[in-house]
């Protein structure tokens, strides 16, 4: 039987301090969680990235802490995204892919996530500043302005410029946080900071993202997460390798969530005369299985 692992997948950070049994094994000092956290999952949202570019010292260790089949992705900082918006900011990017230099092999995708004022009007900003990054890098943008999800020209004229380029459209799938009720400040907290935006499931390019925001409710989220079954399956038998990036509104069950949809996937694939993903094991489950990333 084919194994079939060109799934990425992994969550919005690798280190949870809840999550000493369900990833890291027991108690994992903090400098050791990503390594652990590499023996599971085969990618990472590298949100921190957004916030603070980190030393290049701090980046030799983080790409030492992996395997070499292991993929980061990275956003790029919010001050050249939100703050300059993609403009006067060619210093800002030499000094950041400077200090990740350690982590280019390691980086399976540059994200470039906008901000909601970023809307049609600035696309020509987008376009002048792709040729600012440095060559052969794989991106992904994300785009949170409505009229990109009004299916009209605006979509259309991104969506054509984003296949041209080959740069991945970034998904946010927030459907299922906002469809939990708002009994609880966790869910009320994620329903006022994550974005509501509609789910345009299309892949511009050949590493497409999808990120899953779950509710508390595994069972829940599980049963959400099923419209998603055929369209990763389809990706995946066009050769194309797509990331999914599962978070919940307090993250703490987000790595059971994500066990329990790889396997979801797996099974649709099996029952469909397809190849199977390989098992993905956390270290302390109901259903325990082979390691996958060994």
């Amino acid at each position: 039987m084919t194994t079939n692992t060109a799934l990425r997948i992994g969550m919005a950070m690798w280190s949870h301090h809840h999550w000493q049994d369900s990833v890291y094994g027991g108690n994992a000092a903090t400098t050791e969680r990503l390594a652990r956290y590499a023996q599971v999952f085969n990618s990472v949202e590298g949100n921190t990235s957004f916030y603070a570019t980190p030393l290049q010292t701090v980046a030799a260790d983080w790409a030492a802490a992996v395997p070499a089949s292991f993929r980061f992705t990275f956003k790029l900082p919010q001050t050249i995204t939100h703050q300059l918006q993609l403009r006067h900011c060619r210093e800002e990017l030499r000094a950041f892919f400077d200090a990740m230099a350690p982590l280019m092999p390691l980086t399976g995708m540059w994200q470039i996530q906008l901000p909601a004022a970023f809307g049609p009007a600035a696309l020509p900003q987008l376009q002048a500043f792709l040729p600012w990054l440095p060559q052969g890098l794989t991106l992904g943008v994300e785009v949170r302005h409505p009229a990109f999800f009004a299916k009209g020209q605006a979509e259309t004229q991104l969506n054509r410029w984003l296949v041209n380029e080959g740069v991945n459209r970034i998904i946010m799938d927030s459907r299922p946080v906002f469809a939990a009720d708002a009994d609880n400040p966790v869910i009320r907290e994620a329903q006022r900071k994550k974005p509501r935006v509609p789910v345009h499931a299309i892949a511009t390019a050949q590493q497409p993202v999808v990120r899953f925001i779950g509710q508390l409710d595994l069972d829940n989220s599980e049963r959400l997460f099923t419209p998603w079954l055929a369209k990763l399956s389809q990706w995946l038998d066009e050769g194309r390798t797509p990331y999914l990036f599962v978070h919940t509104p307090d993250n703490i069950a987000a790595p059971q969530l994500a066990a329990r949809l790889w396997q979801s996937l797996s099974d649709y694939r099996l029952n469909h005369g397809l190849s199977p993903l390989g098992a993905l094991t956390l270290p302390r489950t109901e259903r325990p299985q082979l390691h996958l990333f060994n």
